[in-house]
């Protein structure tokens, strides 16, 4: 592994900004936010210190994983537009400090959790790290087309970590909000893929488009939408949230997957600005942001039909 330099050959010196930007902030509000929503969806209530706790420990388990993946992955970023001006690959960071942080959140995240919520929720958040920065980073990403489907379970953990820091056991709804996560990654994802694949085809990262081709990417992408509005709208069938939900989940479900329909369906020619693929990543966003959003107003409006067995504990 390799980190880019200034023409000097020294590493600048990192400041606060730095070491922020090593915690992928922009993942980590999506990370953060689903935490919130697990926690507050969750039967049962919590001390608003130890939920505040438990969020932070989610937070910092997040950000220590991806400044482990920066690190990693320094020689990468420093081959692609978009990351090249990250701290490690821009020269602003020596490498060890990157690591040391990452592992040192880390590891810091887990014990609090541990210590003040329950070492259930510390060891799903253990493995959450160990899967992104491990399994992910250094396993899957650079080995095959299926890093983002396997792989999407890295960021599928936090609103069960957030749920079992209430209830402090796992029933069906933390795993359907799980798999709600995992089964919207790749189509999210591939979506991006799609018009930043020449920046992975330079480093040699076997993303789907660049491996399987665009076409293949495009059936995929259709499929896993299709999928996900049963998959969203799951947890009003089965009684766990109320039609508040259920609405909203069909709609936002039923709005993702007319959004991938051109995606899907069409073929990118020379200098095609991809306006249907920037679209759909787009509202991949918005979608679990207003997903997960709803799923805490129908458990506010009071909705949900607790307890329900099977479901909750």
């Amino acid at each position: 592994m390799t980190v880019t330099t200034t023409s000097s050959g020294h590493t600048l010196p990192a400041d606060w900004r730095d070491y922020y930007a090593l915690t992928k902030p922009r993942v980590m509000s999506l990370v953060i936010f689903t935490g919130i929503c697990g926690l507050l969806a969750a039967p049962g209530s919590i001390n608003p210190v130890l939920g505040f706790t438990a969020i932070l420990c989610i937070a910092l388990g997040a950000g220590g994983a991806a400044a482990l993946n920066q690190w990693w992955e320094a020689d990468i970023d420093a081959g692609m537009k978009r990351t090249s001006q990250r701290p490690l690959p821009a020269g602003r960071m020596d490498p060890v400090n990157a690591r040391d942080f990452g592992i040192g959140i880390s590891a810091g995240s887990v014990g609090l959790m541990g210590l003040a919520i329950g070492w259930l929720a510390a060891g799903i958040l253990a493995f959450s790290i160990f899967y992104y920065a491990v399994i992910y980073t250094i396993w899957l990403k650079p080995r095959t087309p299926q890093n983002i489907v396997i792989g999407g379970g890295a960021g599928a953990f936090p609103p069960m970590i957030g749920w079992v820091a209430v209830t402090g056991d796992i029933t069906l709804m933390p795993v359907l909000l799980f798999a709600i996560i995992f089964m919207w990654t790749p189509p999210h994802f591939w979506a991006l893929a799609l018009f930043v694949q020449s920046d992975y085809a330079k480093v040699g990262i076997p993303m789907m488009p660049v491996v399987k081709g665009e076409a293949s990417t495009r059936k995929q992408i259709f499929a896993y939408s299709i999928l996900l509005v049963p998959l969203a709208a799951t947890p009003w069938f089965i009684g766990g949230t109320g039609a508040l939900y259920g609405i909203t989940a069909l709609v936002l479900s039923l709005a993702f997957l007319a959004l991938s329909v051109p995606v899907s369906f069409r073929r990118s020619v020379p200098d095609d600005t991809m306006k249907p693929e920037k679209r759909l990543f787009a509202f991949s966003i918005i979608y679990l942001f207003a997903l997960f959003g709803a799923i805490v107003l129908d458990r506010v409006a009071d909705y949900q039909n607790w307890p329900i067995p099977g479901v909750t504990a």
